[in-house]
């Protein structure tokens, strides 16, 4: 809802804007609702109601089917009033109220007379608030008018048919495609918004025909288009032509680029930027191609206009990526533009020019961002950073002036992203540039001295570790690893000593006065600190016969994976046999696909902190036979995603993890104390599988202690029938003693209280007892499984939103993989054949071919066809679709 504008001012309250509509209800405004029954009806009055409606609407505000219903019957009877303003109300609110199909029929005839009448206002309007509330059936009887107005000499009558021509192509596609002779008759109107709408409308009605498309982009080319607006639609078309038939003709032209170039002509300014977009973006292209569109281009950076010297810059920015030589004509207008006042036309300038400078303007241009990086974001000046890092890895030589850059912003304010943004650069350019080692290590060390962020802290460190042995004098970085010592926070210090340990083992000259610095953090107040010293002074100063075995231990990387190694400790026991390190398996994890994709690009310079180890099949393994009552289970097939069992941000924070073995499924309950002044002891979930009778409660382990903000784990143990996917709802209730906390003291009362949390319905489904396992080759998987165990069937899935619809809720309710990129639908599509793969419980194997189809307007039908190892099996994926 809108709020008055806040001042800072207190005392000008009274210049806050103010809104309207601000504290409307919608119990009030239907009571003024009743105004449109009124025997005189005041325009100006039902015009207001109207607006409030409108605002409600657009609010998220929700009807109930009576109110909605005692809204549309009272505007109807507004169509009595000549008044032409409250007329396009009334067109408005019946768009949005979306009456069902049996009360369109009180506004249809009122609508279909103001379709047919003189008023070319009512004419439009009618249209598309008819083809927005009618179905199949009555858009029959009206599709002669609708013909009739993609033809009208007004163009605002001919525009409201075509655009309503193209929202209707997505629910009615036969019946708007019968009328391609008049929108092809409109292409040729003298009207803009016709042309462009008209075209627009033809072109979906052909865009799954590429023959039909490629005439159509090849009768248009001739010149035919007037409207500046169809003439960029008409542009991309053309592109996309030219993508799809690549280079056919003999003399290796591309088809249609004499087009695009012709448009570089054109006395529109947004026809000549898109053509010389649509230009920059042909694959392949070359830089005779390329030259006339860079040249328009640079003329743009020269406007007056500040989103065409934007959209020139950017386009030119994307290109200097890939032709780094065919902008550099452009680069003195460039230069000009970084002392623009639109802070992002300035710093794509500033990324292009480095870009596309060579050596020799290297210099010049470090002196004109110095005076430019004071006056724009953080996120602006990460951009500049990296494009400064590109310009030093390619020119080498010019790395002393593009340091001293670096090491000069690196001394001012900004925030932990910028910061690191910098130091990773500097890392970087260390380690690729040998020469600039020396200098780029002290611009670090004096960086640590007034470092804020503890991170970079630590991360420099290490670093210096690495690197700071191997320099010609090493000793001269010891005094800015030893200041850390003294002046910083603990996680700092022991990094610093760390440090310190690592010149030791490296530098023999330097040992002795490493052994002085290290004696004297035996006196630290932190544990961690005095720990590392005192390891780094036993190792050092042992009588290892080999010096190799210290540098291993200090520099050594750890074979073992880290993930693997906190699993193994977790598990771990205390008894009298001691850990052993070996016996940790050194194999990695492989991570799920959408993992990988959610990592992005590997970080660079020093790297990005490790993130938490992924929940595997195998760690929860390890956690339930840990548990002696689930030892007997016997192999776990499967654990689900973690299920909310409660809303965000409530007092306790509960989700669910689904565990099937073959003879039984374990819930576990992952809980968190979210109220720091309690204490919670004896936390189980009671469960109540009155609605799953197939199940029979086994076993229920309980949370003995669960502080604040510290998540413990209550397992609840059902019994199944052996290997059926068997299904049911489980209603889950908290339970547990509440004790009170002493915030000053942090000790818990004695006494509590007993209390229940009520938690969010569970429910066990088909897809639980089947696991996503992906197939390199269906159709040689589909052949390699015996014919024999094949079941087909057909199912009608009813009307659908649309087709993707339809597959995604197969998919999802069977569980299995997609394959082959077969869950994606092409649009406009009205068939489709999906495969999916996958381990039924027991490790049976098995593959579905789904077929979908339209049969109608939106109802769905299905061919399933599953093969498998065990026929069983495929008559079980059957059930499962059948009652699902």
């Amino acid at each position: 809802m809108a709020q008055p504008l806040a001042k800072k001012d207190d005392d000008r309250d009274d210049e806050a804007d103010y809104s309207p509509f601000m504290g409307i209800e919608k119990g009030a405004v239907l009571q003024e609702a009743r105004v449109f029954n009124d025997p005189q009806l005041d325009a100006r009055r039902c015009s207001q109601v109207i607006t409030k409606l409108l605002y409600l609407l657009n609010q998220g505000e929700t009807f109930t089917k009576v109110e909605a219903t005692e809204v549309f019957f009272s505007v109807t009877k507004l169509f009595q009033s000549r008044d032409l303003g409250l007329r396009r109300m009334v067109y408005l609110i019946i768009k949005e109220l979306s009456p069902s199909a049996d009360e369109v029929i009180i506004v249809t005839s009122s609508l279909m007379k103001d379709m047919n009448s003189k008023t070319d206002m009512y004419r439009a309007n009618a249209i598309r608030v008819l083809c927005r509330i009618t179905d199949g059936t009555l858009l029959t009887q009206i599709e002669r008018y609708l013909k009739q107005a993609i033809v009208d000499k007004n163009p605002v009558v001919a525009s409201a048919a075509l655009v309503s021509g193209i929202h209707l192509l997505q629910t009615n596609p036969e019946i708007v495609k019968r009328w391609s002779n008049e929108v092809q008759e409109a292409v040729q109107s003298r009207a803009a918004l016709v042309q462009f709408h008209a075209l627009a409308l033809l072109h979906q009605i052909r865009q799954n025909d590429r023959l039909a498309v490629s005439k159509l982009v090849t009768s248009l080319t001739r010149g035919s288009v007037r409207s500046p607006l169809a003439q960029c639609l008409l542009i991309r078309y053309t592109s996309q032509v030219i993508r799809e038939s690549g280079n056919n003709t003999q003399s290796g032209e591309r088809p249609f680029y004499d087009f695009l170039e012709s448009c570089l002509r054109h006395k529109s300014e947004m026809v000549i930027f898109e053509a010389a977009k649509a230009i920059t973006d042909l694959n392949g292209v070359t830089t005779r191609e390329l030259t006339p569109a860079i040249t328009v281009l640079q003329l743009f950076l020269s406007s007056s206009k500040p989103v065409l010297r934007f959209a020139a810059v950017r386009t030119l920015n994307k290109v200097a990526m890939t032709h780094p030589m065919a902008v550099t004509n452009c680069n003195i207008d460039m230069e000009s533009l970084i002392s623009d006042q639109n802070r992002s036309i300035a710093t794509l300038a500033i990324t292009t020019l480095l870009k596309t400078g060579n050596e020799s303007s290297v210099d010049r241009l470090m002196k004109q961002i110095t005076n430019f990086m004071s006056d724009i974001a953080d996120e602006f000046k990460i951009v500049v950073v990296e494009a400064i890092r590109s310009l030093c890895l390619k020119f080498p030589l010019k790395y002393r002036s593009l340091m001293n850059f670096l090491s000069n912003i690196l001394r001012e304010e900004g925030g932990f992203d910028y910061k690191k943004a910098i130091v990773d650069s500097i890392v970087i350019l260390i380690r690729d540039i040998p020469d600039a080692k020396e200098s780029g290590l002290l611009h670090l060390c004096e960086f640590i001295e007034d470092c804020e962020f503890t991170y970079l802290s630590t991360q420099i460190l290490h670093f210096i570790g690495i690197e700071g042995p191997k320099t010609l004098d090493p000793s001269k970085y010891i005094r800015y690893i030893y200041n850390r010592v003294h002046l910083e926070n603990a996680t700092v210090r022991a990094s610093a000593v760390s440090t310190l340990a690592k010149f030791g083992a490296s530098v023999d000259a330097l040992k002795p006065r490493i052994f002085v610095l290290l004696r004297r953090c035996l006196f630290d107040s932190d544990d961690e600190v005095r720990d590392r010293a005192t390891l780094y002074l036993s190792t050092l100063g042992g009588d290892l016969e080999n010096d190799e075995d210290v540098r291993d231990f200090l520099f050594g990387s750890l074979d073992t994976p880290l993930a693997n190694l906190e699993s193994s400790l977790k598990n771990y026991v205390p008894s009298e046999v001691a850990f052993d390190i070996r016996l940790v398996p050194k194999e990695v994890k492989s991570q799920p696909l959408t993992e990988k994709k959610a990592q992005g690009k590997k970080p660079t310079g020093l790297g990005a902190p490790p993130s938490a180890p992924p929940s595997t099949v195998d760690s929860y393994e390890r956690q339930l036979l840990s548990i002696p009552e689930f030892a007997n289970f016997g192999k776990l097939f499967k654990s689900s995603e973690p299920v909310e069992l409660t809303e965000a941000e409530t007092e306790y924070a509960v989700n669910v993890v689904k565990h099937i073995f073959d003879t039984h499924v374990v819930f576990q309950y992952n809980c968190t104390n979210t109220i720091p002044e309690q204490l919670l002891e004896d936390v189980f979930v009671i469960v109540d599988a009155s609605e799953a009778e197939e199940f029979s409660q086994v076993f229920s382990k309980p949370v003995r202690s669960l502080p604040y903000d510290s998540p413990g784990q209550t397992f609840v143990a059902f019994e199944k029938p052996e290997g059926l996917p068997t299904t049911g709802k489980f209603s889950n209730t908290l339970k547990f003693i509440v004790k009170e906390v002493d915030p000053t003291s942090g000790e818990a009362e004695d006494d509590g209280v007993e209390d229940e949390y009520q938690l969010e319905d569970l429910d066990v489904v088909a897809a639980d007892y089947i696991l996503r396992v992906g197939v390199s080759n269906f159709r040689n998987a589909w052949e390699s499984i015996d014919p024999d165990s094949e079941r087909v069937d057909e199912y009608g899935l009813g009307p659908r939103e649309s087709l993707s619809e339809a597959v995604n809720t197969v998919i999802n309710l069977l569980g299995m993989q997609p394959c082959e990129g077969t869950e994606v639908v092409p649009p406009n599509s009205r068939s489709h054949t999906c495969l999916l793969s996958g381990v039924f419980i027991g490790g049976v194997k098995v593959l579905v071919r789904l077929s979908f189809g339209l049969d109608g307007a939106k109802d769905v039908a299905m061919k399933l066809s599953v093969r498998s190892d065990d026929v069983s099996v495929s008559d079980a994926i059957h059930e499962i679709v059948a009652s699902g």
